[in-house]
C-alpha cells in the first residue's frame, strides 16, 4: 500500500469519527485529569518518602499524605474504569455506523453486484474487518491525544524542579514515535496482507462447505482439503509477521525507553555524590527532587509506549478500511434515484420495454436492445438457455440493475419511481425459496407481516402446503435455510408466501422445479388465477408451464428473438428447438 493511499485512509477513519467525538474529547479529558492526579500522587510519594528518610517525621503526623495517598490511587483506577466503558461504547458505536453503511450500500448495489464475490468474503467485511476498526477508535485516537497532553502535564510539574531532568525528557522522547513512524508503515502492509489472506480463506472455506456434498459425489474431498490446507498456512505466516512487527516494535520501544530512564537516574546518582552540579537552579537537590522525578520518569514515557502498542491497531484499523472504503466508494452504476414517485398500490402493473439495454454495475452491456411489454394482468414467460439474459431482466425489474432505454411501470419511467415503494409491490418466488431459521409463521409473514390467520390459511390452502402445515402445526420450528422440510415443501411455503404479499407484479423463477406432477398441476391452477389479479412474470423451461402463458418470451444471446403463444411458437424456430430439447431430457 503506498504512502498517499494510507493518507487518504487515515483522513477518511478520523472523518467517520464524528458522530463520537463527544465520547472521544470526555476520555480524553478523564485522561487528562488522570495525569495531574499522578503528579499530584507522585508528589504525596516522594513528600512521605522525604519526611521518613531524611527528617525522620513521625508517621503520625504524615497520615493525611497516606490517606490521600489512597485516595488518589483510587481515583486514577475509577478514571481508568470509566476511560474503557467510553471506549468500548464509543468502538461500539462507530462499528455499528459502518456497518449500516455497508448494509445501505450493499442495498443499494443488490444482489447483481453481492452475487460477483464469495459470500465468505462479504462475511469477512462485516465480522473481522469492521471489528478491527474497534481498537482504532477506542483506544488508539484517545492515546494520540494522551502522547502529547500527559508528557506536557509531567514537564510543567519537573521543569520549575530541575531543568535538566526534563531536558532530559524533553529530548529523548521523540525517539519513541519517530520509531513507531518507521514502523507503522510496515506494520499496516503486514495487516493489509493478512486480511486479504483472511478475506480469501473465509470465502473459499464456506463455498467448500456449502458444496461439500457435490464434493463428495465427485470425489474431489481430499484434493479441496489440501487447497484449504495451503491457505490456512499462507493466512498463519501473514499473521506471524504481524505479531513479528508487533514484537519487535515493543522491544525496541521498552529500549529506548529504559536508556532514556537510566539516563536520568545516573544523573541524579552523580549529583548525590558531589560530581555534578548543575540543573536544580543552584539549589541542592534534595531527596523529595530526586524521587519525584525518577518515579514520574517511567510515566512520562508511558503513554508514547502504549501509543507504541496501539499503534499496531492503527495499522490494523488502515488495513481493514482498505477493503471497506473499496467497496463504500467503488463506482457502481445502479437504477437508485432520489426521485419520489410511487406506483399506486391498488392499480394492477403495465410494463412497456422500448429499446432497453441492461447494463451491469460496471457499465458493461447485458443484453441488446430489447423491446417487450407486460399488459395488466397478464401472465407472461420468459424462456432461454442459461445466460440468455433471463435473470438480467428480473434484476432490472426489481431496480437491481442500471439500464439505457425506457422502461416505464405504468407510464412512469422506473428511475423516477421510489424504488423501495416500488418493491413493495412485487412478489417474487425463486428455484431455492429463501427461509429463516423460525416458525412456518413468522417465515410467512415475511411476505406481509399484517395479516390475520385467516388469510394466511387461504394462502397455505392455495399453494397446496395446508396439509404438511397442518400436521406441524404453523409454530413448528424450521432451521437456517428450511431444514427440517423438503424441497418441495419449503417451495410451497414460499409461494404461501407470496400470495401474502398481494403484490401487484409476481415474479416467478422456476416456481414449479421442485414439486410432484400432482401439486405442479395445483400450483399452476393457483397462479393461473392469480394473473387475473396482478402481472406475472415467469421464468420456466416446463411446456406444462408455457401453455398457460398469454404470452411467450424468447431470449438467446442477450436478445428477445421471438414473441407469441404457445400455438404461434411451438412449430417456429428457436423456441421449438428448446421444446425439442426439452422432451428428449425429459425422456
Amino acid at each position: 500500500m503506498d504512502k498517499a493511499r494510507q493518507k487518504y485512509l487515515q483522513k477518511w477513519l478520523r472523518n467517520q469519527q464524528k458522530p463520537i467525538r463527544n465520547l472521544l474529547n470526555i476520555n480524553i479529558l478523564l485522561a487528562c485529569i488522570s495525569s495531574v492526579i499522578l503528579v499530584i500522587q507522585t508528589y504525596l510519594l516522594a513528600t512521605l518518602l522525604h519526611e521518613v528518610i531524611i527528617n525522620n517525621t513521625p508517621r503520625t503526623q504524615l497520615i493525611s499524605y497516606f490517606i490521600g495517598l489512597l485516595f488518589s490511587f483510587a481515583l486514577r483506577a475509577l478514571i481508568l474504569w470509566l476511560r474503557e466503558k467510553i471506549g468500548f461504547k464509543s468502538g461500539k458505536k462507530l462499528r455499528n455506523i459502518i456497518r449500516q453503511k455497508i448494509f445501505d450500500k450493499i442495498n443499494q448495489v443488490g444482489p447483481a453486484t453481492i452475487s460477483n464475490k464469495p459470500a465468505g468474503s462479504w462475511a469477512t467485511l462485516m465480522l473481522e474487518q469492521v471489528e478491527n476498526l474497534h481498537n482504532f477508535y477506542a483506544r488508539f485516537i484517545p492515546q494520540q491525544a494522551l502522547s502529547a497532553i500527559v508528557p506536557i502535564v509531567i514537564l510543567i510539574a519537573i521543569f520549575p524542579l530541575n531543568w535538566m531532568a526534563g531536558l532530559i525528557l524533553l529530548f529523548t522522547a521523540p525517539l519513541v514515535p519517530i520509531f513507531m513512524i518507521l514502523v507503522g508503515f510496515a506494520a499496516a502492509d503486514s495487516s493489509q496482507r493478512n486480511m486479504d489472506t483472511l478475506a480469501k480463506l473465509s470465502s473459499q472455506f464456506l463455498d467448500r462447505l456449502r458444496g461439500l456434498e457435490t464434493l463428495r459425489l465427485f470425489d474431489r474431498t481430499l484434493e479441496q482439503t489440501q487447497h484449504i490446507e495451503e491457505k490456512t498456512e499462507e493466512f498463519r505466516e501473514t499473521t506471524m509477521d504481524v505479531l513479528k512487527m508487533a514484537f519487535l516494535s515493543s522491544a525496541v520501544l521498552e529500549f529506548f525507553t529504559s536508556i532514556s530512564i537510566a539516563l536520568m537516574a545516573v544523573y541524579f546518582g552523580f549529583n548525590y555524590l558531589g560530581e555534578l552540579n548543575f540543573g536544580s537552579y543552584s539549589t541542592p537537590v534534595t531527596l523529595f527532587v530526586g524521587f519525584f522525578c525518577l518515579i514520574l520518569a517511567p510515566e512520562f514515557y508511558q503513554p508514547l509506549r502504549d501509543l507504541g502498542t496501539y499503534y499496531h491497531d492503527r495499522a490494523a484499523g488502515i488495513g481493514a478500511a482498505d477493503t471497506i472504503v473499496e467497496f463504500l466508494e467503488g463506482d457502481y452504476l445502479t437504477t437508485q434515484s432520489n426521485f419520489t414517485q410511487t406506483i399506486e398500490s391498488e392499480s394492477a402493473v403495465e410494463i412497456i420495454v422500448e429499446d432497453l439495454i441492461i447494463l451491469s454495475p460496471q457499465g458493461e452491456k447485458l443484453t441488446r436492445p430489447l423491446n417487450f411489454s407486460l399488459p395488466a394482468k397478464s401472465h407472461t414467460a420468459l424462456v432461454g438457455q442459461s445466460g440468455a439474459g433471463k435473470t438480467s431482466i428480473i434484476n432490472v425489474l426489481l431496480g437491481f440493475l442500471p439500464y439505457q432505454g425506457k422502461l416505464t411501470i405504468n407510464g412512469i419511467e422506473l428511475r423516477c419511481i421510489n424504488l423501495e415503494q416500488w418493491r413493495k409491490c412485487i412478489a417474487w418466488v425463486g428455484q431455492n425459496p429463501l427461509l429463516l431459521q423460525g416458525t412456518i409463521k413468522e417465515n410467512l409473514l415475511l411476505g406481509n407481516i399484517g395479516v390475520d390467520d385467516t388469510e394466511i390459511d387461504q394462502a397455505l390452502q392455495a399453494a397446496q402446503a395446508k396439509e404438511f402445515t397442518k400436521k406441524l402445526g404453523l409454530n413448528a420450528l424450521i432451521k437456517e435455510g428450511g431444514i427440517g422440510l423438503s424441497v418441495g415443501q419449503a417451495q410451497r411455503l414460499a409461494i404461501a408466501r407470496a400470495l401474502l404479499r398481494k403484490g401487484q407484479l409476481l415474479l416467478l423463477d422456476e416456481p414449479t422445479a421442485s414439486l410432484d406432477a400432482q401439486s405442479e398441476n395445483q400450483v399452476l391452477q393457483v397462479l393461473s388465477k392469480l394473473s387475473s389479479l396482478q402481472t406475472t412474470l415467469m421464468i420456466t423451461h416446463r411446456i406444462e408451464d408455457l401453455k398457460r402463458c398469454d404470452n411467450i418470451l424468447v431470449m438467446q444471446q442477450g436478445q428477445i428473438i421471438q414473441q407469441g403463444k404457445f400455438d404461434e411458437l411451438k412449430d417456429k424456430g428457436f423456441f421449438a428447438d428448446l421444446l425439442a430439447q426439452r422432451k428428449q431430457d425429459i425422456h
